[in-house]
């Protein structure tokens, strides 16, 4: 199991950022929360960040942790998704592996492509009942 982490970003005016996975990507031209695979001895709060300022360029604070789930993409590869919200605290956004990035209404976050994974995510955020992946 491959644990990773992603970020539920909000901005002051409760809007969530998603970004789109570029063509070279797996899963490509899909839309996620970013993040990434925590490290051995990191927690994963940490690696959070570090994912977010290679990804996105910005420095965040993460606020509260959220239920993790898990999606199995193969009988191999199986992710145990560990959401946090949290806030940018400095920098301006930079993509540097998505092709894509946009701050959208929670309403209107079911309108987007997404990555398996993070649909119980964007349920949650939506208020629906959440299935954990399986």
């Amino acid at each position: 199991m491959i644990n990773v982490a992603c970020a539920v970003i909000a901005d002051d005016q409760g809007r969530i950022l998603a970004v789109q996975r570029s063509a070279l990507m797996p899963h490509a031209f899909k839309w996620e929360f970013p993040g990434g695979k925590v490290e051995d001895g990191e927690t994963s709060e940490v690696a959070l960040c570090r994912e977010i300022m290679e990804e996105l360029g910005v420095e965040i604070k993460v606020a509260k942790a959220l239920a993790p789930t898990t999606h199995a993409y193969s009988s191999t590869k199986i992710i145990r998704l560990i959401p946090f919200i949290c806030r940018i605290t400095k920098g301006k956004i930079k993509l540097s592996e998505h092709q894509e990035h946009q701050w959208l209404e929670p309403a209107r976050l079911s309108g987007l492509d997404w990555v398996e994974a993070d649909l119980p995510i964007v349920a949650s955020l939506l208020g629906y009942p959440q299935s954990d992946g399986h």
